[in-house]
C-alpha cells in the first residue's frame, strides 16, 4: 500500500510510534538537543531504542531504528540516513525538520 496524501503519511508516522520497544533498564541513553520535544536515543547491549515525549518525534524515532536495526556502527555510519528519510516525502516544519537533523547528527557521530 502506498499512502499519497500528505495528512495520511503523517498520520501514519505517528501510528509508528506505538510500535518503539519500550527503553531497558540501564540503558545508556543520550537527549538529543535541537529537537522541539524531549527526544533520547539508548542504547543497551548493542540495540538502539528511542523515546520521545511527541508522538509524531516517536514514529521518526521508529522510522530511524528500523533503517538501522541489526546494523554495526560501521554499517550505520555507511548509510545516508537523511537521504533515506527523505526519501520518504514527509512534510515537516523546520522545528521538526531541525530535529531530524539532530537525530541523523547522533547516529553520524557514533
Amino acid at each position: 500500500m502506498m499512502i499519497t496524501d500528505p495528512v495520511e503519511k503523517l498520520e501514519y508516522v505517528m501510528e509508528l510510534g506505538n510500535f518503539l520497544l519500550p527503553v531497558p533498564d540501564k540503558a545508556t541513553c543520550t537527549e538529543i538537543l535541537g529537537c522541539t520535544s524531549f527526544v533520547q536515543i539508548c542504547i543497551k547491549n548493542g540495540k538502539f531504542y528511542g523515546t520521545a515525549d511527541s508522538a509524531m518525534v516517536r514514529g521518526i524515532l521508529a522510522i530511524f531504528l528500523s533503517m538501522i536495526e541489526s546494523k554495526t556502527i560501521i554499517e550505520i555510519k555507511k548509510i545516508d540516513l537523511l537521504a533515506e528519510f527523505n526519501s520518504l516525502k514527509l512534510n515537516f516544519g523546520s522545528g521538526r525538520l531541525n530535529g531530524i537533523q539532530s537525530i541523523v547528527s547522533f547516529f553520524n557521530n557514533l
